[in-house]
């Protein structure tokens, strides 16, 4: 039974709440939740990637503007709504966008911008180790981004004392730990099962390689140290409760968990942190996550094998673009009903925009294709983005077939890997989807089903995501019970009378996104050429 407003107003008071906070792609979003995981209130701030010489960056001054402006709003709406000034919070963590490379120096200066995961810079690098660890590191992983910047010689290796994800940054400039989830860690360095801890075979090969002994550091003493689910991370410390509120308001001393990536964050939220349970996440990005019950028999270059914020191994398939080309045209449709005069509410215009893609469409959307490309996309081979909507004459050109065909682009390529999966017989009970497309009910939903051609669930809280997830780990974090296992806590805690919806997938439809993905793949010199034919502009050209 959810608490009353009296009784959230009192918890309030004691600091009895938990702050989960996650910088997205796009959002960076906070959430403060009571100890029965109830949301209180939520606050977020707008952001997006910079293309700059390049590369996709975002600047650090904008994290903490960020940061700062996501608590504030939810800071203002607890005191309009509960009309209590928050000075206290019990526990707390931070999570993001998984991978990627921040590099500092002993005097703890970014030594270059921060290069995120959208990066597809470092095919060198990851072929190479790949090989030498006969284990596949993607281009998005950390050590990818390092082994390319020694390969390409830059001059700041040199000086690196300390490489991170931007959840690690974060957490350690709130509490002055240089920790990390191990959960995240997996995304910067393999990880081994049996210790929880990065791969020592594996740290020795890299040492081994002749243009890394030139350098005065060790691979293992560069890495943030990872932490499993419930271990404590520290505490915030008087410098990192200014920076999240620099009004003075907010007491130091908060428990925070240790800090994780975007995937964990969705495993977590979604009750698929044991064996054989598996969740997708659609957003900018779109990727699934299977906790494997046996080891793959092959090394795949579309599969990363992260973990668990526990450190089980984890099929992950990871399509670097989804949804950006959707929102995109969806703007589109807003700004013409804004200039006819006919202002839409935004989830009323995805509501009919969805309805149409479902209740109006073609079973194959009608013979359009359509890349969402904004950046290279590893699963396809595709080096660069060019966002692409592709129609023959005789297509059915229509706003229900044009968003049935965005919604199957954004599951597109992430079907290419989920095929090789189901080719090495992993086994799933249940796969959970959630993200902001879901947020219109059963849309998104069924074409998921019918293009993965598999059961697909929904539950109430599948558009809180991440943030709640993360408040959720520090919860456990905070309140975990002697020996209790994150399994046992987030199924008899959590979600023990959680709210679900199930779909299956329909025959016709299964067909008709089978017929759409033969378009998908014959048509990647299309976008193969417009990457060739139309260069990117380089830096703020």
């Amino acid at each position: 039974m959810s608490m009353t407003p009296k009784e959230i107003k009192s918890a309030l008071q004691k600091g009895k709440v938990a702050l989960g906070v996650e910088f997205g792609s796009t959002t960076v979003k906070a959430i403060l939740t009571t100890e029965d995981f109830q949301t209180i209130a939520s606050g977020s701030y707008e952001w997006d990637n910079n293309f700059q010489d390049g590369l996709w960056t975002y600047a650090i001054s904008d994290v903490w503007l960020g940061l700062q402006t996501a608590y504030r709003n939810l800071k203002q709406k607890v005191e309009d709504e509960y009309g209590v000034k928050i000075n206290k919070i019990r526990t707390m963590g931070f999570s993001a966008m998984m991978h990627g490379y921040l590099a500092f120096d002993k005097e703890d200066t970014l030594l270059v911008p921060f290069r995120t995961w959208r990066n597809a810079i470092t095919g060198e690098a990851a072929t190479e180790l790949t090989k030498l660890f006969d284990f596949n590191i993607p281009q998005r992983w950390s050590v990818a981004h390092l082994y390319q910047a020694i390969l390409n010689q830059e001059s700041h290796v040199k000086n690196i004392d300390f490489i991170t994800t931007l959840a690690g940054y974060v957490h350690w400039q709130l509490t002055g730990k240089k920790v990390i989830g191990v959960g995240d860690a997996s995304g910067m360095f393999p990880i081994d099962e049996q210790t929880s801890h990065y791969n020592q075979e594996m740290m020795t090969k890299f040492s081994a390689l002749k243009s890394v002994q030139q350098y005065q550091w060790q691979i293992e003493d560069i890495l943030p140290k990872p932490l499993i689910a419930g271990q404590n991370a520290g505490n915030l410390t008087e410098n990192g409760a200014h920076l999240l509120d620099p009004t003075g308001d907010l007491e130091s001393g908060s428990i925070i968990a240790p800090p994780e990536g975007d995937a964990g964050t969705g495993m977590v939220a979604t009750n698929s942190v044991k064996k054989r349970t598996g969740n997708i996440s659609v957003g900018t990005s779109i990727f699934s996550m299977i906790v494997l019950e046996k080891n793959l028999e092959h090394v795949y270059s579309n599969i990363d094998i992260v973990t668990t914020p526990t450190g089980l191994p984890v099929a992950m398939v990871h399509a670097n673009n989804s949804a950006s080309d959707l929102n995109a045209w969806a703007k589109l449709f807003s700004e013409f009903a804004h200039k006819i005069g006919s202002d839409i509410a935004t989830n009323k215009l995805y509501e009919v925009l969805f309805n149409s893609a479902l209740n109006e469409a073609e079973p194959d959307a009608g013979g359009l294709t359509g890349y969402g490309y904004y950046s290279g996309e590893n699963i396809t081979a595709i080096p660069e983005g060019r966002p692409l909507l592709v129609r023959q004459p005789d297509s059915k050109f229509t706003i229900g077939n044009l968003m049935r065909m965005h919604l199957f682009t954004a599951f597109g390529a992430i079907k290419i890997g989920m095929r090789i999966l189901a080719d090495e017989q992993v086994l799933t009970d249940n796969i959970v989807a959630q993200g902001g497309v879901f947020k219109t009910p059963i849309v998104a939903q069924k074409l998921l089903a019918d293009a993965l051609n598999t059961d697909i669930t929904v539950m109430q809280t599948a558009g809180e995501g991440g943030p709640w997830g993360m408040a959720l780990l520090a919860l456990f974090t905070a309140n975990k019970a002697q020996n209790q296992s994150l399994d046992d806590f987030l199924e008899n805690s959590v979600f023990a009378e959680q709210q679900s919806e199930t779909l299956s997938p329909d025959k016709k439809d299964v067909a008709g996104f089978e017929s759409f993905m033969k378009r998908y793949i014959d048509g990647l010199e299309i976008e193969l050429a417009a990457v060739k034919n139309l260069p990117a502009k380089k830096g703020n050209e």
